[in-house]
Parts: structure tokens; C-alpha cells; sequence
């Protein structure tokens, strides 16, 4: 049995099968070949396109979803070992784990960090705790990472660009009021340098790199497969030649918890703003965002709204993709 909790755990190859295994979904009428199976949604944090995707992709393969989100509609979970349970939790994840595995066939977790200390967060207690004690899959709605998205990307870009070898990736930074996850980013990055792309991170400073596990993962894969990965805070570099701008907004990690005193920084680096004079620095590359996106905050109109803006088509893929997981976990086909 395999959980799907990072593209980490997979080779290129197994990416490659998942990724067709979309698109003969995405091509063909519905196929009901998870008829008869589950699968527990658990829900920690919102969701738009998680959610409805899941639920129909499951549908769509005959199977059923449960969707519960603890605190709401199910009861607040225990993370921490050998604790007096006092508090506001009402059952331990040892439990919550083990009795799902008896009911469901698969187990899908979402749960953003507590964005207090990186070094806790970091470890994806949440997720992991339910694939030490589940008996079934456990399968990824975004943690840390968001594997999931990025499978949605690469099929999208594979789509729009065909091979991906030797194709530029700009994976830019981009302003937000609020410090967010770094979980797309972390994605982003993986799933191109993978896929044999040269990759570009373009943020504000030094300090919003993204986590050495994440760097170090694509430093590989691109060395692995003659490609590229630049570190650069310069606009222009950024997005010269760029195939495809990937945008998104996260925080910075040596300030994770420390929110007021990253502001300044943040403030000051409104101009990483997805624009149409910084898409013109390319050679006509495409545009895309996980969403959900602040118009005018992180892009513009006039981005999103250009034939070049693949957002939707992404958003789109999120069914396919998931299907092919979904599937692809419960047959024992990975």
C-alpha cells in the first residue's frame, strides 16, 4: 500500500503514468471503475476546487465521498502522543485513523500549517499521522505541499507546450496582504524541475527562498535531466524568456511566525505584481495561478483576462488529475 502525500515519493516515470492516465480521463466518457469504493474527505481548512473536484471526481469513477471537517460537523482531533486529552480535542488521530480504514478505502487529508514555527510545520504532523495510522491510502489535498495542483499544472503546461524539456519556468513571487503557505510554490517548484524544466524563482529577497528540502529536491532534478534552477530578485531576469509565469505569494520562512516584522519587506515589494509590462518581457509566455487569486493584488485584470492566462484550463485538470490518483491508488496500480 502507497499514500500519495508528495511527488517526492514518485519517480519522474510514475509522475509520467499519472499524468496520462489524467488525460485518458480528461478524453473519455466517465469510467466507473472505482464502483463501489470510498473515500473520506477531511477537511481542516476551506476549499473551493479541493473540495468539488474530489467529490465528483469519486462520483464520476462510481465510487462515494464523505466529506468531514473536524471542529465542524466532526469532532476536534488529537495530534500529539501521550497527552492528557483535557482539552478542546475529543479523540485521538490513532483512533480517527483506524476506524476511517474500516469504513473507507481511501483517506484524503487537507491541513494548512499553523504558520507559528517552520521547524514544527515543516514536519506535516497532521498528514503524516494519519498515513502512519491508516490501514488504507492516504491521499494529499495540500499540506506543505500540494501535490495534487502540481499534477494539474504539468498536465495543463504539457498541453499547452508539449514536452516540457529544456521549456523556462518562472516561478515568481507575488504580493499579498497576508503571508501564505508556501505549499504551491514548493509544488511548482518540484514538479517542473522533474519534468525537466529550467526553473526560475524570482522573489523579493533572500529570505523568501523557498525551504532547502524543496531547493535541494529541484537542484537534483535539474541536474539530473541538464536543465536549470536560478535563484534571482531582478524583475527582468525573472522573466526573460520565460515559457510560462507561475505566480503565487508565500511567506518568508525566517520570519514564519513573526508576521509583523516580515510586513515591511512585503510592503515594500508590491511591484513583483503580475502585470502586462512584465509579461511583455517574455517571448509571449503563458500565465497561470492555483487560485483562488486577488485580482489587481497578486495580477492584474488584463493578465488574467489574456488568451495566454491558462488558469481555468489548471483548475480544470484538478478533476483528471485527482481521478487518476483516486484511481490509480485504490486498484494497487501504483
Amino acid at each position: 500500500m502507497r499514500h500519495f502525500l508528495s511527488t517526492l515519493d514518485y519517480s519522474r516515470a510514475e509522475i509520467e503514468a499519472l499524468l496520462a492516465a489524467a488525460r485518458a480521463f480528461k478524453a473519455g466518457p466517465h469510467a466507473q471503475t472505482l464502483a463501489g469504493k470510498s473515500i473520506a474527505l477531511v477537511f481542516f481548512n476551506p476549499s473551493l476546487r479541493t473540495r468539488t473536484s474530489f467529490e465528483l471526481g469519486m462520483h464520476q469513477l462510481g465510487g462515494k465521498a464523505i466529506v468531514l471537517e473536524p471542529g465542524k460537523g466532526a469532532w476536534p482531533i488529537e495530534f500529539d502522543d501521550g497527552v492528557v486529552m483535557d482539552g478542546e480535542p475529543e479523540e485521538h488521530v490513532r483512533e480517527v485513523a483506524r476506524v476511517l480504514s474500516r469504513y473507507v478505502d481511501a483517506i484524503a487529508v487537507r491541513a494548512f500549517p499553523k504558520f507559528q514555527r517552520w521547524e514544527v510545520d515543516r514536519e506535516d504532523r497532521v498528514i503524516q499521522s494519519f498515513a502512519r495510522h491508516a490501514t488504507v491510502p492516504v491521499i494529499n489535498m495540500e499540506t506543505i505541499t500540494h501535490p495534487c495542483q502540481e499534477l494539474a499544472l504539468a498536465l495543463t503546461l504539457q498541453e499547452k507546450l508539449g514536452d516540457l524539456a529544456g521549456k523556462k519556468m518562472c516561478l515568481t513571487w507575488t504580493y499579498h496582504p497576508k503571508p501564505l503557505n508556501t505549499a504551491v510554490a514548493n509544488s511548482a517548484l518540484i514538479i517542473a524541475a522533474k519534468l525537466g524544466m529550467d526553473v526560475t524563482l524570482l522573489c523579493p529577497s533572500p529570505e523568501y527562498v523557498l525551504d532547502r528540502r524543496y531547493m535541494d529536491a529541484a537542484a537534483e532534478y535539474t541536474r539530473a535531466a541538464g536543465s536549470t534552477l536560478t535563484v534571482t530578485h531582478d524583475i527582468e531576469q525573472g522573466y526573460r524568456g520565460a515559457d510560462i509565469v507561475y505566480a503565487k505569494s508565500w511567506g518568508a520562512l525566517p520570519y514564519f511566525g513573526r508576521w509583523d516584522e516580515e510586513k515591511p519587506i512585503r510592503e515594500a515589494s508590491r511591484r513583483f505584481m503580475v502585470d502586462a509590462a512584465k509579461m511583455a518581457m517574455t517571448p509571449n509566455a503563458l500565465f497561470s495561478h492555483c487560485l483562488p487569486v486577488r485580482r489587481n493584488v497578486k495580477v492584474t485584470d488584463e493578465v488574467l483576462d489574456s488568451p495566454r492566462a491558462i488558469h481555468i484550463d489548471e483548475a480544470e485538470n484538478r478533476l483528471h488529475v485527482q481521478k487518476a490518483v483516486m484511481d490509480a491508488l485504490l486498484r494497487g496500480a501504483l
